[in-house]
């Protein structure tokens, strides 16, 4: 089931409750298959300027390292082909990570078979004032505790009634 960090602008008197809920960003964790697939016009999209240009920083770094180690085409295509994984897999964080770097902050966390269920479950809280802070009450004083029962022994010793049954290391069976 898809887990979903929700992020909203910072108010001036940091207060997210006074956020329009339309202004709230459900971002989801895990791998992000258009990020994975259309790289750097994902990032724009999302506009994540900082992130488009390391992007693009890396694979050109990546493409002048190559071309000086005179790289086939199939490393060059496995090299692209990690960058591309990388970056799906770290798509979700790179937007959190610039959610933060402009002032958003975290508010909660939404978990639902699709964004439109975990933003409903998300709001039903939020409106309904959670999460509110975990109760504690002290536990009810129930006295002194039970008395202890005191068994009587038979009058036989215990070594004979109980070791008895049991035969005598180094003796007759």
């Amino acid at each position: 089931m898809p887990v979903f960090t929700v992020h909203a602008p910072r108010a001036d008197d940091d207060e997210p409750q006074r956020a329009a809920p339309e202004q709230f960003r459900f971002v989801r964790d895990g791998f992000y298959v258009w990020a994975f697939v259309f790289g750097p016009f994902w990032l724009l999209y999302r506009r994540l300027w900082l992130a488009t240009l390391g992007y693009l920083v890396v694979i050109a770094a990546s493409a002048v390292a190559l071309t000086a180690l005179h790289a086939g085409s199939g490393t060059r295509f496995v090299v692209a082909l990690l960058f591309a994984s990388l970056l799906g897999l770290e798509a979700g964080s790179l937007w959190r990570w610039t959610l933060a770097r402009r002032g958003w902050q975290s508010v909660g966390v939404a978990v639902g078979e699709d964004r439109e269920i975990a933003e409903r479950r998300f709001f039903d809280r939020w409106v309904a004032g959670r999460p509110q802070p975990i109760s504690f009450t002290l536990p009810v004083d129930r006295g002194a505790p039970p008395p202890a029962r005191t068994i009587p022994l038979p009058a036989s010793s215990i070594h004979g009634d109980i070791f008895g049954s049991f035969p005598n290391p180094g003796g007759s069976r």
